[in-house]
């Protein structure tokens, strides 16, 4: 039994696919057929069912599941010891962000941290902020960024920048009418927005709680899964959105969307570990080249 049979063991049964855990893993399908035919037939178990061209855990596989991922976390705080010893920052580090950090605010920041350590080797996941969290509480990532709030406490929380959401419609959208208040009457418009549990949402219907609208009360016209669908349906006239001023800067520039102003507060980015994973050099590197800190602090909720 070795490392690497296990690390492919682990990346199948998290994602019930021989193909997408190869692809992760950057190994041939055919690789990781061939470790996992070779740790059943070593031990003489059937770990995986196939069904189909599907496959999912068997009995024995998920015993064994929680041990293997065990034996892998142990590895890596070895590895962790030797490389503290030596302070040669290298590795490998994996990063959950959601959509709007992964986009438009990593890329350049992680060109610039390869130059600086070029033997750690990056692998960015995209999700909303919701599966970033679940993906550092469950070890499938190093650490994560996200715009929205997390839940767990048991996370290690740090501000690495500030975002401004901003509300817009196409250039073509009439005027929005006020209430007898003087606000924008937010009831009247068609939203366009992200899916549950994304940072973006959040930031809406934060908005709307502060009119004082539950965000039952708004007219949800489209739901989509990406910013860039977003963006692309409100420019082409079919609603309105709370969205980040990174996503739709070049569209306002271009003048395809306008702005409606709004008093919005501020968000953070931020970004997310596990209290009780010890951090590898490349991943202290990493936070430091984001934070400007070398440590991210307990909190709860955020």
């Amino acid at each position: 039994m070795t490392l690497d049979q296990l690390r492919i063991f682990v990346a199948v049964a998290e994602h019930g696919h021989m193909t997408k855990a190869a692809e992760l893993l950057g190994i041939s399908q055919s690789a990781a057929s061939a470790a996992i035919r070779a740790l059943e037939s070593q031990h003489g178990v059937r770990l995986f069912n196939r069904v189909g061209r599907n496959i999912e855990l068997a009995q024995t596989g998920h015993r064994f599941l929680p041990e293997a991922k065990a034996v892998l976390e142990r590895a890596a705080a070895a590895h962790n010891v030797l490389e503290h010893v030596s302070q040669t920052v290298t590795g490998s580090l994996s990063i959950a962000a959601s959509q709007t950090i992964a986009s438009y605010w990593l890329p350049r920041r992680l060109a610039s941290f390869h130059e600086a350590y070029p033997a750690v080797r990056l692998s960015v996941t995209i999700g909303n902020t919701r599966q970033v969290e679940a993906n550092v509480l469950d070890g499938r990532a190093d650490f994560g960024l996200v715009e929205g709030r997390t839940e767990s406490d048991i996370l290690r929380r740090a501000t690495v920048d500030e975002d401004r959401p901003i509300l817009v419609v196409a250039r073509s959208h009439p005027e929005i009418p006020m209430t007898l208040a003087g606000n924008l009457d937010i009831r009247a418009l068609r939203w366009i927005i992200r899916e549950g549990g994304s940072g973006t949402r959040e930031a809406l219907e934060d908005f709307a709680r502060s009119e004082g609208v539950s965000p039952a009360e708004l007219q949800i016209f489209l739901v989509l899964p990406s910013n860039e669908a977003v963006r692309q349906a409100v420019e082409a006239g079919a609603g309105a959105t709370i969205i980040s001023e990174l996503v739709v800067a070049r569209s306002l520039a271009e003048g395809s969307l306008r702005s409606v102003p709004v008093d919005l507060p501020k968000r953070d980015f931020a970004m997310i570990a596990h209290r009780d994973r010890q951090a590898s050099l490349a991943q202290m590197a990493l936070k430091a080249h984001l934070t400007g800190k070398a440590d991210l602090q307990p909190t709860g909720k955020g």
